[in-house]
This record gives structure tokens, C-alpha cells and sequence, in this order.
């Protein structure tokens, strides 16, 4: 897909849309003509890496499959998000993929990768060990790490050169600080999108060939509002948790009386920190990024990312936190006695959403939500 110039924000918005709509579609027409795609889970896999080695890296996921299917092969206490991806894959949704590499972080994704390897086609299955705590015999591990993948991505087809990685690096910093004032509430405000749109633009850049996305981001952010009604801005809240797909919860939290002012998602601003590595080698800084990630509850202390939300509440001017959690997700319900707790010290209230694999309660949920905002003084 080569996008074409637009001055319509709404004409970009959609055309994102339809992306991440007929992407099990578009991405095997594009494997046909050529090129290879390489799945991954988790925002630790080295995007940069695989794209340097000549491969398109693509975000996987359910995309409404009937998860039922999913049965044959994971049990039924598995997140529904990796359950739904697994079940995708036995529609044959995911035969186009040139393999699958998953970044070493909740054991679940690690095990749906292990279900992958056993059950679908594919060249490269890869899970990549990265070292939890920062030291220079972590580094170096880190660096052995993504020599072994590099290997397997050459021995699987790839062509691969210090100066590609340079260029990928590039690309894919560029990338994320598109998404990073997209994903800015203020600039989110200024031009005149909903939460539940910019959840939507960031699943489909990761469904994109990088370059191309690239180019729709760097046409949508200097335009107008697309003209239409917006949202109020509501009583500002952190939402923090795992991957998220449809955005409905998104919708109903501004419906019913609340806006993002900030966000640690999966699948928001989580993976955009740092936006760039340090180092003189490409491959320094591709390890140094990987190292100072903003903190996942699969790879740090509750405490780390106790003040890790704690920042971004105080620098949001958040009144409150909802965590917006897979069902099942045991990292994050892991950490959420100790978040809650900090939280609570500080004044501030929280609310638990699980997302399961039926679908939303949606008018439950709007009760929910319209209670938490009302105790926060909203309409």
C-alpha cells in the first residue's frame, strides 16, 4: 500500500481504519507479491532488527476470531487476547506469516509462541531471552541475544548489514515519535481525536509495512480536526494495562465522563520509551532502548512501575487511574494490589476493567464508569 497525499484528517483516520480492518487480507496479498512478514506479541521484540534483516515485522492478534476454537490448543485460563490470535491463526488467518518472533516477557505469550511453532507454517520461530535487570554483563547478554536472532533471520532468507540497521533505527524512531504526539492528550485534543481513535491508528500501524505508515502519520498530524462532533474533555484519568483491541471501552470511558489524560498501555504509549537508544553503533543503541524500556509489569518490580505511574499521573494531572486489563493477565493483576495501595496513598481512587473474550457488558460498564466519574466530581 502506497498512501496517497491527503488533506483530510478523516480521509487518513479511515484509511488506517480499513488497514487494521482487512489486514489478515491485505497482509496475505502483500506476502504473495513478495514480501515477508514476521509476526510478534510483545513491544520487546526488536522491530528494528527484523525490518534491518529484510523482513516486515506485524503485530499479531485476534481480530474478533471465534475464540472457541482456541480450545484445541490453549487452555481456557489463558488471556483472550493470545487465545484470539491463536485462533485466527487455526482460520488460517496467519498463513502468510514468514514466521514469529516473541521477546522473552509474560509466560503466556511465550507459550502461545511455543503453540505456534508446533501448529502453524513458517521459516523462523524465535523466543528472544532479554536480561531483567541493566548492568554491563546484561548488556552483553542482551547483545549476544540479538546476534543469535540475527543469525536465524539470515539463515531464514534475510540479508542483513550494519548500515540497514542504521536506516531501520531511523525509521522506526521517526515512527514512534509520530505516535508519541498522537499520543500526547493535549495534542490528541488539538487535533480532534477520540481515545478510541488513536488506539485504532496505533493497532494499524503495527500491521504496516513501517514506511508507509510512516508517511500516513507525517500526512495526519499538521491537519485540521476532521469536522464532526467530539467528546467534552472529562475528569482526566491514567489508563494503564495490557493489549487492548476494540476500542468500545475507550468510547464508553469519554462517553460516560472521563478523557486519557495519560497512558501506559501495550498497546498506547508503553512501547514508545525511549524513543531512541544511545551509543555509537547501530547495535548499541538498538540494545540500549531495549534496556531502559519503560516498565512492564513482566519484567520489573510493582514498586518500578509504582513510580514509574506515579510520574505520569503527576505530570498528566490525572484525578485517578483505570486499569484496563486482559482477563487472566497474571503479571498485571499481580502488580495490582501494590499499585492500587501507592494510589490510594496518594489520594487518588482506581477502577478494574477485565476484558474477556465474550465481549463487554457495555451497559454494566457504563455503570460502572459513570459511578467512578461521579466520585470524582464529573457530570
Amino acid at each position: 500500500m502506497i498512501p496517497r497525499v491527503s488533506t483530510d484528517a478523516a480521509d487518513i483516520i479511515g484509511r488506517f481504519a480499513d488497514s487494521l480492518e482487512t489486514a489478515p487480507r491485505r497482509l496475505a496479498i502483500e506476502a504473495g507479491q513478495g514480501r515477508r512478514h514476521i509476526g510478534w506479541f510483545c513491544t520487546y521484540t526488536p522491530l528494528e532488527l527484523i525490518h534491518a534483516a529484510g523482513f516486515t515485522p506485524v503485530r499479531l492478534g485476534g481480530m474478533g476470531a471465534a475464540v472457541e476454537q482456541a480450545d484445541l490448543l490453549t487452555p481456557t485460563f489463558l488471556c483472550p487476547f493470545l487465545r484470539q490470535a491463536v485462533a485466527r491463526a487455526l482460520e488460517g488467518g496467519y498463513d502468510f506469516l514468514w514466521g514469529l518472533v516473541q521477546g522473552y516477557t509474560c509466560d503466556a505469550a511465550c507459550g502461545a509462541a511455543a503453540v505456534w511453532e508446533e501448529n502453524f507454517p513458517g521459516r523462523l520461530f524465535h523466543s528472544l531471552p532479554l536480561p531483567y535487570n541493566d548492568s554491563p554483563a546484561s548488556r552483553e547478554f542482551c547483545r549476544a541475544a540479538m546476534y543469535e536472532l540475527l543469525d536465524k533471520l539470515i539463515a531464514a532468507g534475510g540479508v542483513y548489514s550494519d548500515e540497514h540497521l542504521e536506516e531501520s533505527l531511523g525509521l522506526y524512531g521517526r515512527l514512534r515519535r509520530l505516535l508519541d504526539g498522537l499520543q500526547n492528550p493535549r495534542a490528541r485534543l488539538e487535533n480532534g481525536l477520540d481515545a478510541s481513535e488513536v488506539l485504532a491508528i496505533t493497532n494499524a500501524v503495527y500491521t504496516l509495512p513501517p514506511e508507509n505508515a510512516v508517511a500516513l502519520l507525517e500526512e495526519l498530524l499538521p491537519l485540521p480536526p476532521a469536522p464532526g462532533p467530539k467528546k467534552d474533555g472529562g475528569v482526566p484519568v491514567l489508563v494503564s494495562g495490557s493489549v487492548i483491541e476494540d476500542g468500545l471501552v475507550l468510547d464508553l470511558l469519554e462517553d460516560c465522563g472521563g478523557t486519557v489524560a495519560a497512558d501506559d498501555l501495550c498497546s498506547g504509549s508503553r512501547g514508545l520509551y525511549p524513543l531512541d537508544g544511545e551509543g555509537e553503533a547501530p547495535m548499541d543503541r538498538l540494545v540500549d532502548r531495549l534496556m531502559k524500556r519503560a516498565p512492564c509489569p513482566a519484567r520489573c518490580r510493582a514498586e518500578d512501575r509504582a513510580a514509574y505511574l506515579a510520574g505520569l499521573i503527576e505530570a498528566s494531572g490525572a484525578r485517578g487511574a483505570v486499569f484496563i486489563l486482559q482477563k487472566f493477565c497474571t503479571p498485571h493483576l499481580a502488580d495490582l494490589p501494590a499499585l492500587t495501595a501507592a494510589l490510594k496513598g496518594m489520594g487518588l481512587p482506581s477502577l478494574l476493567i477485565e476484558l474477556e473474550e465474550t465481549g463487554l457488558s457495555e451497559g454494566q460498564l457504563r455503570t460502572r464508569f459513570e459511578s467512578f466519574f461521579e466520585m470524582l466530581g464529573g457530570r
